[in-house]
């Protein structure tokens, strides 16, 4: 049963500390979806540039095309992401987390296929394999916290887990054994990189 506690930081899936922008990628989730997964991403438009609105822009369909020669390549991209962490710690929402995202595309992870059907995907302003800030670890792992308060969350993965071969975000630079200590959950929720040794990355 949904805690009172957590009932007060969600409202129909919005999350009361994010600030709002709908976005119209989205659609329902299917019938008896279990949503037990957070899928973590790594954005930036352009590419290691930081700071402006491109990102939200992207995410509403209302990003000018022609305004940088990146946007070329990906013109007419309809996504989304339920949350976007700015490097400052900002947290933004466009979609409910009742809903289904468009952000993990063709994907597979804990013996299921099609992640968007039953995850919540959160967006880090960063660069593919570079490093984040602490105030974005920060904001992560409060969110996953309240997320797993409102959903039966059981695991966390990277982009480049549940679509191995065909995305790299958010890469070497993300600190997956630092998040795992500021949740303090058990290494079974997160991806194996945690059970490698030191140095063998």
């Amino acid at each position: 049963m949904r805690q009172p506690a957590a009932a007060a930081l969600w409202d129909r899936g919005w999350y009361r500390f994010a600030r709002r922008l709908d976005s119209p990628n989205f659609g329902p989730r299917p019938t008896g979806a279990c949503v037990d997964l957070v899928v973590v991403h790594s954005i930036s438009l352009p590419p290691g540039q930081f700071g402006g609105d491109e990102v939200q822009r992207l995410f509403t369909n209302t990003l000018d095309w022609n305004a940088h020669p990146y946007f070329g390549q990906i013109r007419g991209m309809e996504v989304s992401a339920h949350f976007y962490i700015r490097r400052g710690g900002e947290l933004w929402q466009f979609v409910s987390g009742d809903q289904r995202a468009w952000h993990a595309g063709a994907s597979h992870w804990r013996g299921r296929a099609n992640c968007n059907d039953d995850s919540v995907g959160i967006e880090l302003e960063g660069l593919e394999g570079d490093t984040f800030e602490p105030a974005q670890y920060e904001c992560l792992a409060a969110l996953v916290a309240a997320l797993a308060q409102h959903y039966p969350i059981a695991h966390i993965a990277g982009h480049e887990h549940v679509a191995a071969g065909r995305k790299a975000d958010p890469g070497p630079g993300f600190d997956w054994a630092r998040l795992q200590r500021q949740l303090g959950w058990p290494s079974r929720c997160f991806p194996e990189v945690l059970s490698l040794p030191r140095g063998s990355l």
